[in-house]
């Protein structure tokens, strides 16, 4: 990835709609740069005011009519290595690539995690893709988790960028995910509004808290197969783990998550092939199928399905043929 030359300013004023939210709220959405790219200019000095201020503070309130200057620096050199990884492409153009993101495979570099991931790949399939929050995610808008497959886009132009991170900021994507759950709910569909945050006493996990952010997922029962449900999950916030969260809090942990569901081996009344095949599981049989949103520079609607990898094939195969 060649290091960007040009500086570029952005300026907005405050709209009645976002009176009294916090900067980095508010310049999010008015942007359609991603949050935490907002906090790090925030952080590194390149917000102002109208009076020339600079602005550090993520949680200072805006009023209406206020006017806020953004700088954002050229995109550093990117240090990580391409490497020749296979992906799953669903589309592909000039300005965006969607994949099936395989389970095991982290989106990003992380602690840990200095390769074998996405970006990784990523930089072995395109010639250059635009820098976010500096040169660890290029062209990563979102992401899933390490363990949960499925239907990931990616940015490959500065426009595409640009408007794919306004589209997940005001949430404006289908986002449907499939997950196979321990317990029948006593509902068919429930929208499951519950604050999502770090939990108090173990912090490399989530939990509904008071003191999270608004997390809200629509949850529609599929399938009921014996002691078990096959859950149709749409997305409508983006929390950390908030799928894994909100069904462990409605006593429907998904099986195989490591994290949010008690381990669990099947009792003898469960028949085979089930069994066995749930006792194989290696990580939560969660699964991204669907993404649908608006081309970002076309505007044409675009929708892809993700094929389900062999482990859940085999899981739902098994369940469909001991409690169809």
């Amino acid at each position: 990835m060649s290091e960007t030359t040009d500086h570029e300013y952005l300026s907005f004023t405050i709209a009645e709609a976002q009176d009294g939210q916090r900067i980095d709220a508010a310049l999010t959405r008015l942007s359609g740069l991603s949050r935490n790219h907002i906090q790090q200019l925030l952080k590194n000095g390149h917000v102002r005011n109208r009076s020339g201020k600079i602005i550090k503070q993520a949680s200072s309130r805006v009023r209406q009519y206020d006017a806020y200057y953004l700088h954002i620096p050229p995109t550093e050199p990117l240090a990580l290595q391409a490497e020749d990884i296979a992906l799953d492409i669903l589309f592909e153009d000039e300005h965006l690539i969607v994949i099936n993101k395989p389970a095991g495979m982290v989106v990003h570099p992380a602690h840990g995690h200095d390769s074998g991931t996405l970006v990784h790949a990523l930089l072995h399939h395109c010639d250059n893709l635009p820098g976010i929050n500096g040169t660890e995610r290029p062209g990563i808008v979102h992401r899933l988790d390490k363990d949960t497959s499925g239907s990931l886009v990616i940015a490959k132009s500065e426009i595409a960028h640009r408007s794919l991170s306004a589209m997940f900021a005001s949430h404006d994507l289908n986002r449907q995910y499939i997950a196979w759950c321990r317990g029948n709910p006593r509902w068919h569909h429930k929208r499951i509004e519950l604050p999502v945050g770090r939990h108090p006493q173990h912090r490399q996990k989530m939990a509904v808290t008071p003191t999270g952010r608004d997390a809200v997922t629509d949850a529609e029962v599929e399938h009921l197969f014996g002691p078990f449900s096959q859950m149709r999950l749409t997305l409508h916030t983006g929390r950390t783990h908030q799928i894994r969260v909100h069904l462990s809090h409605e006593k429907l942990p998904i099986l195989g998550d490591p994290i949010y569901a008690r381990s669990y081996n099947p009792p003898a009344e469960v028949p085979e092939p089930t069994r066995s095949v749930i006792t194989a599981l290696k990580r939560q049989a969660l699964h991204a199928e669907l993404l649908a949103f608006q081309h970002p520079v076309s505007h044409e609607p675009l929708s892809f399905k993700a094929a389900l990898p062999t482990d859940l094939q085999q899981l739902s195969d098994a369940l469909s043929i001991n409690y169809g």
